[in-house]
């Protein structure tokens, strides 16, 4: 399928989302170039995040955190063009979300805050749904594209809404995966198989589609990556930074948040977040 000049887009940043997402606007007729700081032999991949950009109508981010995110607009921003469309994926700080807005607005750029919910299968699948944040015009323009990655697309408000929507979420899902944990450690240690309690789980008010995800995986003590430990535990500590700005405490999360940095610390943060339960299992 050929593509008009119109649909050139740059995907900067292809870890398990990015270069999935990277193949999905290819296959669907979008001249894509792409970049990743460590080369990953891409199609259409460039030796620079400048190169990446050049005559590209929008530019979609998918790196790692707000130092990553930070280093590399600051890099391009001298290269952006009036009239292009800057899409952060990343889950970040508020401050670097609205850093980024002010900075794109200063080339003359437009601005999507445009977190997402969904890991490795639904971004292979185009099952991604989109949090966005900024003009609302915008995002209903730019509906077609996000439609090739993701399923569903929920409009926040204003700029730096969807940050923190992403966050909140991305709170619960946190400390539900260590109260899984917890609860299978405490089972099993009194002899309760893994497979009862998961059954349990699925027929109680606590059952959801994290629980039924994960829990099976955590028994088997399959730790393959859909979302990294490292990962959530960055974005725990952007979740205590908002929770401090509004002077609120969050005990639960300040607790994960710690624990899951020990784990880290201790070579874990490459795994998925579940590995959270992989203490109890091997008695580390």
């Amino acid at each position: 399928m050929s593509s008009q000049p119109e649909q050139r887009a740059a995907v900067l940043g292809l870890g398990i989302i990015g270069s999935r997402a990277c193949s999905r606007l290819a296959d669907a007729g979008w001249q894509v170039r792409c970049w990743n700081r460590t080369p990953k032999g891409n199609a259409g991949e460039t030796a620079s995040p400048e190169a990446a950009i050049d005559g590209a109508s929008i530019i979609s981010l998918y790196l790692k955190d707000a130092i990553a995110t930070r280093e590399v607009v600051g890099r391009i921003a001298e290269f952006l063009i009036a009239g292009q469309t800057v899409l952060n994926h990343a889950t970040l700080d508020l401050d670097t979300t609205l850093w980024m807005s002010e900075l794109c607005e200063s080339r003359g750029c437009r601005f999507l805050d445009t977190p997402f919910t969904g890991s490795k299968v639904a971004s292979a699948n185009g099952q991604l749904v989109y949090y966005t944040g900024g003009d609302e015009a915008l995002a209903k323009e730019l509906e077609p594209y996000l439609a090739v990655t993701s399923k569903a697309r929920i409009h926040c408000g204003a700029v730096g809404s969807a940050t923190v929507v992403k966050l909140a979420t991305n709170l619960i899902s946190a400390c539900t995966v260590q109260a899984m944990a917890e609860s299978l450690a405490i089972a099993t240690s009194h002899g309760v198989s893994a497979q009862c309690l998961i059954d349990a789980v699925s027929q109680n008010a606590c059952a959801s589609v994290l629980t039924g995800m994960k829990f099976p995986s955590m028994a088997a003590g399959d730790f393959d990556t859909h979302f990294s430990l490292s990962n959530m535990g960055k974005d725990s500590r952007y979740m205590l930074a908002l929770a401090q700005s509004a002077g609120l405490e969050t005990p639960a999360i300040a607790a994960v948040s710690k624990r899951m940095g020990e784990l880290d610390a201790a070579g874990l943060g490459d795994l998925d977040y579940s590995a959270v339960v992989k203490p109890y299992q091997t008695g580390a």
